[in-house]
């Protein structure tokens, strides 16, 4: 069966409201010919002849007046679809959103982010889920809406980014660590040991490749798959960890905290999100949030 013209149903419904072909071309911006062309292509479609002439007129069939209603609600749910998305009024937004976050983003970010989020879209529900790897399948497959982090040298070329901040690792231990006191040395630091964050279970990092710079080395006694973990650690140990300055904000809360005595790489965390969503009001509208409140 040959696939229909979807085009004759706006032809159709001009010319079953105007009654006329010559005031349909008009509409249309189609010449007179082009019209009477097209009818034919619709009678044949619909095997009625849809106009017949009656005295220096056209009047419509049984078949023409049935379609009437339904070719224009069609024509216009079309139009309807393809127009434009009009400007989102977060106040009557009613809907979920999933961010998939790296560790440390809800304690810092989350209540400043759901402050604004209430403030602006009462009927937004935020839903936030831990993020323990850089595997984009959540944000291909909708399961997640949007995910922050560092963008890595495998993620997927089709996700979009943004930058958020930037940012850069510091040393924390606990209150009254021996550390907390007098200043931190490259040799004082590689001395103690250390916890560190890998969530591939890897044994040395960049501060590592620093500290080899100077012929240093430090101990690894413990590894962990997060920056809280590393934390929780320390504050009850002799441990050091180190960790993001500005991602971990809350969470070193009674620590004390210390410039690395080495020049460890800074890293920049991004949003990402899959292209589909774009053009989404909705979307849009949270990564902007997202952007003002880590911009704060």
């Amino acid at each position: 069966m040959s696939r229909p013209d979807l085009n004759l149903l706006l032809t159709l419904d001009v010319l079953l409201t105007e009654g006329n072909v010559a005031r349909a071309a008009r509409r249309l911006r189609l010449s007179p010919s082009a019209m009477s062309r097209a009818l034919a292509r619709l009678r044949e479609t619909t095997g009625d002849p849809l106009l017949v002439r009656a005295g220096r007129g056209l009047v419509p069939t049984p078949r023409a007046q049935e379609l009437r209603d339904p070719v224009s609600r069609l024509v216009q749910e079309a139009q309807a679809v393809l127009r434009p998305a009009e400007l989102l009024d977060p106040s009557r937004l009613s809907r979920g959103f999933t961010l998939r976050v790296s560790d440390g983003f809800v304690e810092y970010f989350g209540p400043a982010l759901i402050a604004l989020a209430q403030r602006e879209a009462p009927g937004v529900r935020l839903r936030f889920v831990p993020k323990p790897d850089k595997d984009s399948t959540p944000l291909r497959d909708g399961s997640a809406d949007l995910e922050t982090g560092v963008i890595g040298a495998a993620s997927s070329p089709e996700i979009r980014t943004r930058a958020l901040f930037r940012d850069r690792f510091i040393g924390v231990v606990r209150a009254g660590h021996p550390l907390a006191k007098g200043k931190v040395t490259a040799a004082r630091y590689a001395a103690g040991q250390h916890v560190l964050v890998s969530r591939r279970g890897l044994d040395k990092g960049p501060i590592d490749e620093a500290l080899h710079a100077l012929g240093l080395a430090r101990e690894i006694t413990v590894i962990v798959a997060g920056f809280s973990d590393a934390l929780a650690l320390a504050r009850a140990s002799d441990l050091i960890a180190s960790v993001p300055e500005r991602h971990t904000t809350n969470l070193r809360a009674g620590m004390h905290s210390f410039a690395l005595p080495v020049e460890a790489p800074g890293l920049t965390v991004s949003m990402l999100w899959h292209p589909r969503m774009d053009a989404d009001p909705g979307h849009r509208w949270l990564r902007e949030c997202v952007r003002q409140v880590c911009a704060a």
